[in-house]
């Protein structure tokens, strides 16, 4: 069968077949924090980040975002928002940013550059928190601005098939190409990958499993020995890296 080509059609698939089963599983291991999103509330997610994107920070298709986090289930939400949009992820240091999402580590940095383009940060807090302090004038906190917005969200100018996805590394992969490379997953259908990497710059550890109808357990922070207890425990399949 031939895949979908654009992410709004992968995502609404995943709605309609199995909107309750996990699709996101994260872990931190240095701090024992576990988040489970389902398909339903990661979708919800997605769309909140899209309307914060583009309603509230007035992006446009084909604008250009870098999302500069450590590996975290924020970084698979804002990665669906932008293809959601029909934004291009590209790297921190591309000169052409329209905007970025960056955490606690790299907040001084970006919010020196708030008149220029649009900061959002992440406290990378248990359930997507607000900072405990205020934040730089002109820097978005999403765990305060994200709440507010709608949990649907439809773009106006929606993203085409050949709309660049990801721009990294010299390596340009349009929308289509996104999903045709992720049509040879490594997953079975309904099977669960177990990810030390990060997403934003292995898109393919969210892409495969959203589209094989399998599921992501994402780890950060790994710690070897703990690894094979969280691959049991999660009832994982498949590894990135194998």
């Amino acid at each position: 069968m031939t895949p979908p080509t654009t992410f709004p059609a992968v995502l609404t698939t995943r709605l309609r077949t199995d909107p309750g089963q996990p699709l996101v599983t994260f872990y931190d291991h240095a701090t024992g924090e576990r988040v489970e999103l389902s398909v339903t509330t990661w979708a919800n997610w997605v769309a909140k980040a899209s309307s914060l994107l583009v309603d509230e920070l007035g992006l446009e298709r084909g604008d250009r975002l870098a999302i500069d986090l450590p590996p975290h289930w924020l970084g698979t939400v804002f990665l669906g928002a932008a293809w959601n949009c029909g934004l291009t992820v590209t790297e921190p240091t591309d000169s052409a940013l329209a905007a970025v999402v960056c955490g606690p580590d790299s907040l001084p940095a970006w919010s020196a550059r708030s008149a220029e383009l649009a900061v959002l940060a992440c406290a990378l807090l248990p359930l997507g928190v607000r900072f405990a302090e205020p934040l730089p004038a002109g820097v978005v906190d999403v765990g305060v601005d994200i709440w507010s917005q709608p949990d649907a969200f439809q773009a106006w100018d929606p993203p085409q098939a050949d709309d660049p996805a990801i721009e990294a590394g010299g390596r340009v992969l349009t929308q289509a190409q996104l999903w045709s490379e992720a049509a040879a997953a490594r997953l079975v259908g309904g099977g669960r990958l177990l990810a030390v990497a990060d997403p934003v710059t292995e898109p393919a550890i969210l892409c495969e499993p959203l589209l094989s109808g399998g599921s992501l357990v994402l780890v950060a922070r790994a710690e070897p020995e703990r690894l094979e207890a969280t691959y049991a425990a999660e009832h994982a399949t498949a590894r990135f890296p194998a």
